[in-house]
């Protein structure tokens, strides 16, 4: 069992980040930040290729963290991968120790810096659920046997902003049905969507992590608001932060008074602070976590 099921089973209020591998092999900064963060954070995402901006490996980089005594998650996206490949490397990934895994689309190739490439996409979300889950069993998800079983604990991300509220939800049972044990959620700043999300869903067994992602200006939350699915910033907190003489203060201050409110809905956070890093155990702190 990771450490990060063990703390789920176990009903203790997690707190999960963000890495991003680099763009090249030098992994100091990575691991520097991860070794800062040892004990507030209980497991680290490694992104995959983040915003379609070719990257390390998520699972070298998941080694490393290993080898220093952290726990990863590595992300899975169906963007560049087919099923042979994801698989494949789900196996790759349990050899080297491995035992959280989160699967998502990814974005878009045109997005990123490498805009020609070919995306694949071949399987849902859903679906690599399913096809991890059948590792697990013993065999691939044609239903070959496998030379020992591959057992992981499988998460999946949902959008409680998505346009298509009820796609989503839908989309969301899918993914509990395939496998997922936990749900990395969206940058939360709506409060008051994010509790009609939890009454629409009270229906399901939900491990909710709660995303949230630190503003650093009202620049930054207008970019969100325009450009990411999903957000949906207040003005007031737009105003909040764009008046404050501290601005890194404010954000602490924000993102701190977001924990204190989801968690009675969830399980989790998942901070997502996209370079201050830094500010992480003051959030948890000032969150009374």
């Amino acid at each position: 069992m990771s450490k990060l099921a063990a703390a789920l089973e176990r009903d203790r209020f997690v707190v999960t980040s963000e890495l991003t591998p680099p763009k090249g092999t030098e992994l100091a900064a990575l691991l520097a930040k991860a070794e800062a963060l040892r004990d507030v954070v209980t497991a680290f995402n490694l992104t995959d290729s983040h915003a379609a901006r070719m990257a390390m490996a998520p699972m070298a980089a998941a080694r490393r963290l290993l080898e220093n005594g952290l726990e990863p998650i590595v992300q899975m996206t169906s963007r560049d991968r087919n099923r042979l490949a994801l698989q494949a490397d789900m196996l790759g990934a349990h050899a080297l120790g491995v035992r959280n895994l989160v699967f998502m689309g990814g974005d878009p190739p045109a997005n990123g810096d490498h805009a020609e490439a070919k995306a694949v996409f071949d399987l849902p979300s859903s679906a690599l659920l399913r096809a991890a889950s059948a590792l697990g069993r013993g065999e691939d998800m044609m239903g070959n046997a496998l030379s020992g079983a591959a057992h992981f604990l499988l998460g999946a991300v949902v959008n409680p902003g998505a346009a298509d509220i009820e796609g989503e939800i839908r989309r969301l049972e899918e993914k509990l049905e395939a496998g997922a044990r936990f749900f990395q959620t969206q940058a939360v700043y709506d409060i008051g969507a994010y509790e009609r999300f939890i009454e629409a869903t009270r229906h399901m067994d939900l491990c909710l992590l709660t995303g949230i992602i630190p503003l650093k200006s009202p620049k930054m939350a207008q970019y969100m608001n325009t450009r990411v699915p999903g957000i949906s910033i207040p003005d007031a907190l737009i105003r909040e932060i764009g008046d404050a003489p501290d601005r890194r203060a404010a954000s602490v201050e924000i993102a701190a008074r977001i924990v204190r409110e989801v968690r009675p809905m969830a399980r989790g956070v998942h901070i997502m602070a996209i370079g201050w890093e830094e500010l992480i155990p003051e959030i948890v702190a000032r969150a009374d976590l």
